[in-house]
């Protein structure tokens, strides 16, 4: 697979995001020791950037890549995050908590279930309104110093919020939802930066263009869900989900909104017969096409996706492609 650069270190060009392994879209399907071979056969790829947090599973999910790094731990960049609390899993209730000693708190814990001495991207998950952004990054950039972690980085932030953190501590990675559905972080209006699923959401100004931001400020961004949770793959045709399913409630999956928005994917499918690929492959070289600094991490639990999304590394988009797919309507319905 081809590298792309995170902080000065060669990182596979598609990463993974392991969230889907312990939470969030077909729990039924959950296999932990599918999980783990599948991570480790990621490493054997070249996908070498991997990316978990706390209310994955609440826990689960970093005790799991921790698992799966046993003995390989140096093949792996790996990031999580703070800033958010499962209040409940039943409900899948998810909290900001941005004080200083629940950073601190939480870095522990984590850097116990990953059975590691260092994390290598710790990200703020998520802004807590009720605390000063200064506070939660300064507590942040202490285990920096206390050589817990390596890096820092942003999740769902705006340009405002990104610069007030890089001029405390350099911000090293932004992770905002990036695909050819949803380009709130491309300056597109419409959006609100630091949302979360079961936030009431109304249309307003977006975060403005974090992604050159980035590119400006020599900061990775990370997209994350590429694949607009499985839409733009070309296999989801109905809503027909598990009850635990994260798109039960998602506006963009309900019945009339899901068959509107596979005019998108019709257009995605037509590009990739162009090049015998797929259109997770097209979805996936389209965010790679944004910049040599954008690292999406596209994720699955199955063997199969995993060789189809790292293959799309090496798909390169023609610039009549790439107008083609710049000019897709917009989804119907939010992200949330």
């Amino acid at each position: 697979m081809r590298n792309r650069e995170f902080a000065g270190t060669p990182v596979g060009a598609v990463g993974l995001g392991c969230m889907g392994m312990s939470w969030a879209y077909g729990e039924s399907e959950r296999d932990d020791e599918a999980s783990i071979a599948l991570i480790r056969e990621a490493l054997d790829l070249g996908v070498t950037f991997l990316d978990t947090a706390q209310p994955y599973g609440d826990g689960h999910n970093e005790s799991l890549v921790g698992r799966a790094l046993a003995g390989r731990r140096d093949e792996a960049v790996v990031a999580t995050k703070t800033g958010l609390v499962v209040e409940s899993m039943a409900t899948r209730r998810i909290v900001r908590n941005g004080r200083p000693e629940h950073v601190r708190a939480s870095a522990e814990d984590s850097l116990r279930r990953l059975g590691t001495d260092v994390i290598d991207l710790y990200y703020l998950h998520r802004v807590d309104p009720e605390v000063p952004l200064a506070d939660t990054w300064g507590a942040m950039a202490e285990l920096v110093e206390a050589g817990k972690v390596r890096r820092l980085g942003l999740s769902e932030v705006s340009v405002g919020q990104a610069a007030e953190a890089h001029a405390i501590h350099p911000v090293a990675a932004i992770q905002s939802e990036l695909s050819l559905w949803t380009r709130d972080a491309m300056g597109a209006p419409g959006g609100l930066a630091g949302t979360l699923p079961g936030d009431s959401v109304s249309p307003g100004r977006g975060p403005g263009d974090v992604v050159g931001w980035c590119a400006a400020n020599g900061v990775a961004f990370v997209p994350f869900s590429p694949l607009g949770r499985g839409f733009l793959t070309g296999t989801v045709t109905s809503a027909d989900f598990e009850s635990t399913d994260l798109r039960v409630g998602n506006p963009r999956f309900q019945e009339d909104a899901l068959k509107a928005n596979l005019r998108i994917v019709e257009v995605v499918k037509a590009v990739a017969e162009r090049h015998g690929a797929t259109p997770a492959q097209v979805a996936i070289a389209w965010t790679l096409a944004q910049g040599d600094h954008v690292i999406p991490i596209p994720g699955t639990k199955k063997r199969r996706y995993l060789h189809d999304n790292a293959g799309a590394a090496d798909l390169e988009l023609t610039e009549a492609d790439l107008a083609d797919l710049d000019e897709l309507p917009a989804a119907v319905g939010g992200r949330y």
